[in-house]
Formats: C-alpha cells, structure tokens, sequence
C-alpha cells in the first residue's frame, strides 16, 4: 500500500511539472529583443531544466521503485518551479505594460525616462516612489504617465529615486480639456477619505454653461511651461454628472484610465512635444455594433389547383 501511495503522489507531481513546461513554451516562440523577453526565456530554460531532472527521477521511480526522498525531491523541485513560474509572469507582465507606455508615448510625441514603482507612500498623501532619478535626467514638476494614461507629477528627486504624487491626491489639480467640445476645467483626486466615490475624479469646468455628457474624454491641458503636465495626455471619462445645488458650474465625477491600485511601469516626460497633440492620443471610443434588421419575406400560400374539385 505505501508504494501505490507514493505512485500516485507522484503522479500528481509529474502532472504538475507537465503543466508548468506547457505554460512556458510560448516563451520560446517571442521576440528576444526585449531584455524582459530575454529573462523570461533564461526562466525559461532553468524551468525546462529542471522538468528533465524531475521527469528523470520519475522515470527511476517508476522504473525502479518508489521512496520517501525521491518524493520530497520532487516537491522541492516543484516550490522551485513554482517560484520561478511566478518571476516569469511578472516579467510578462513588465513587458505588457512597458509596451504599452512606449505606444501612448510614440502617439503623444513624448520623450520618456522609464521606471518602475518601488514603493508606496505612507501617510496622508497618495504617493509612489520611481527608481529613476536626476541621474536618469528626471527633475521636479515633470509629468508621470503610464501605458493608459496620467499618473501624477513628480514633486522630489534624488540621484537614483524620484517621489510622484498621484492625480488621485486630495491636494492635486489637474488642468484638462474636454473631447471633442474643448470645454477648459480642472480634476481634483477624491483623496483617502473619501467616500462612495471608487476612486474617481471631480470635474469643474470654467464655463458657467458647457453641457457635460457621461462618456465625454478628458486630456491633460497646456501648462506653463509644460509643467508639471504636458498636453494631451488622456486622464479619463466623465462616469456621471453631479447636480450639486448652489454650484457655479457644471461638476462630474471622472473615471481615470490608469489603474492606480496597479501601478508597475511607468513613464516620467523629460521632454513635453514640440506641439500639443491635442485629442490623438486618446483611446478609441467604443461604439455599439449596428443593429441588424432582418427582413421576413411571407411565404405564399398555395394556390388551388386547376384540376382540383370541390365536392358540394
């Protein structure tokens, strides 16, 4: 009995061994160019090193018998796979996000300096620490986006790390224009304290009469300077329209594109476009597949035959 044990405990690892070399070989077909590429295949290739031992020592065991520390190899040999399966989605992941801040970068005409989240800030304002810093050319009042869309501005640099508060933060304002009408405002982030709000941005316009619409884009507006925001930098999409009594004008709360409870890499503009570039830059707005309309064409009814009688 305690062999038939062993056998299927094995089993079981040999199953998932199997899956993780299977889960892998798409790595193999991507482009090498990338260095986040390049480490997956390195985990790659330890990976498939490793399923050949283990598949070697279940050959053995299979073939010459079973024992308690054939079994515990194998279990180490499957928390190793494991742990290297985990670094490799993450550098997928990386790769994902790093492609995306470079197209939204090359649309925008913006020069970057990317970097990568490294810690969180702690305290009342809602800040991210960047490992790029004066060193990687990043200096104070400089736009940070990712592959979605704005992330905030940075406020202090040091020669390896810089500190970027996030448009999220109750202390930060954001001067935006609206797609396609043109309509000048500003956002302001909803801050830790809030409530009922899932994050969202508050939209003020500076005209007492501009008409909001709920799906309406908002891109970053010029600054002086082009500090600290850039233009045309997508910030998000009025969610819903807030009928506030007493208000000079118009109010909505705005969803923004990037996902700030999943920031990873990230992009901090050195160096703004030589022209604004306007509304390009903004995703594409979904629009609802056309209706079909489908014609029925009644089938006619038979007619009598001439040759048929109809009996009184």
């Amino acid at each position: 009995m305690m062999g038939v044990r062993d056998t299927r405990r094995t089993r079981r690892f040999l199953v998932v061994l199997l899956a993780a070399a299977l889960a892998l070989v798409a790595f193999g077909y991507a482009d090498g160019s990338s260095p986040l590429l390049r480490g997956v295949r390195h985990v790659s290739g330890t990976v498939f090193g490793g399923v050949e031992h283990a598949g070697s020592s279940i050959a053995g065991f299979f073939g010459g018998g079973s024992s308690s520390g054939q079994v515990r190899q194998l279990q180490q040999q499957v928390v190793q796979l494991r742990t290297e399966l985990s670094q490799a989605q993450l550098d997928q992941t990386q790769y994902r996000e790093l492609h995306q801040l470079l197209l939204l970068a090359g649309y925008g005409r913006y020069r970057i300096v990317a970097a990568s989240v490294i810690a969180i800030g702690q305290g009342y304002q809602q800040s991210v620490t960047l490992d790029a810093g004066s060193a990687d050319g990043v200096k104070p009042n400089e736009t940070v986006l990712n592959g979605q869309g704005l992330v905030g501005q940075v406020t202090s640099v040091t020669a390896t790390t810089s500190t970027v508060l996030l448009a999220t933060d109750s202390s930060s304002v954001v001067g935006v224009s609206l797609a396609p009408s043109g309509d000048l405002g500003w956002v302001t982030g909803p801050g830790t304290n809030s409530t009922g709000q899932d994050g969202m941005l508050k939209l003020s316009v500076i005209d007492t009469n501009a008409v909001l619409h709920p799906g309406e884009a908002l891109v970053t507006s010029a600054s002086v300077h082009d500090q600290p925001f850039v233009p045309g930098v997508p910030v998000g999409v009025i969610y819903k329209i807030i009928n506030k009594a007493g208000s000079l004008t118009p109010e909505a709360l705005v969803r923004p594109y990037a996902d700030f409870a999943a920031l990873g890499v990230v992009g901090i503009v050195i160096v703004p476009p030589a022209r604004s570039p306007g509304f390009s830059v903004l995703p594409p707005i979904p629009h609802p597949a056309p209706a079909v309309t489908v014609t029925v064409t009644p089938k006619p009814k038979p007619s009598a035959s001439p040759h048929s009688s109809v009996s009184p």
